[in-house]
């Protein structure tokens, strides 16, 4: 039966079952790392369950659960739908600009890439926007799957002010803006999610545009090969 079930599909579907496969195993090394703060010189990283405060640990375990459907989905002859993956990918790739492009630079003190971190802010990241590009999907995505995979950012934005709001900021290393970024104040706080709102709909919209293109070329191999 297993025979049968590889021999009927395309490579693009062994490539992301294997990347799917590599996700569920990264999202447990680095769920093991963050929650028992192996490393306590490790940034943005507390012990426990109060990590689920973290867009960073949020996205990833959304990653490594849709991962694991995605498994099971394949060995059942379905898929998992497009709207999910591009959620989950654009999701931890929101967290890797981020980090890379500002908090790390923002804050060189803290070791944002050491012990659950590595994982959650580099290895899962690039290894899960590197199986949506190659993933094969049957039709065309389409253009508004961007703007709501955004929605992640924006709920999980929203509840971020929520929270300061009744309980206050707060003082460190107990305050409820662990991100910092309303050092600067409410309104330039909100310009900021609301730029990382955006940032989550260009990722999804560039991951949506490289797999377009990946999809062309295999379909320009196949058709040279016919």
């Amino acid at each position: 039966m297993g025979n049968a079930v590889f021999g009927r599909r395309k490579i693009r579907d062994i490539i992301e079952l294997a990347v799917s496969i590599l996700l569920v195993i990264f999202t447990i090394i680095g769920t093991y790392l963050m929650f028992t703060n192996s490393d306590p010189g490790a940034g943005l990283a507390v012990s426990g369950i109060e990590n689920l405060k973290f867009f960073t640990v949020l996205s990833n375990e959304f990653c490594g659960i849709a991962a694991a459907v995605n498994i099971v989905l394949f060995f059942r002859q379905k898929k998992l739908p497009v709207l999910v993956k591009l959620t989950a990918s654009s999701g931890v790739g929101l967290t890797f600009v981020i980090i890379a492009a500002f908090l790390a630079p923002m804050y060189p003190d803290l070791n944002l890439y050491s012990g659950g971190n590595l994982w959650f802010h580099l290895i899962i990241p690039l290894t899960s926007m590197a199986g949506f590009i190659i993933s094969d999907n049957k039709r065309k995505i389409p253009f508004k799957y961007t703007i709501i995979s955004a929605l992640m950012a924006l709920v999980y934005g929203a509840g971020y002010l929520i929270n300061i709001l009744v309980n206050g900021v707060g003082e460190w290393p107990d305050s409820n803006d662990w991100y910092g970024f309303l050092n600067w104040g409410y309104p330039v706080g909100i310009g900021i999610f609301a730029a990382v709102v955006l940032m989550n709909f260009g990722v999804a919209a560039i991951l949506r545009l490289l797999n377009k293109f990946v999809s062309r070329l295999f379909c320009i191999s196949e058709g040279k090969e016919k």
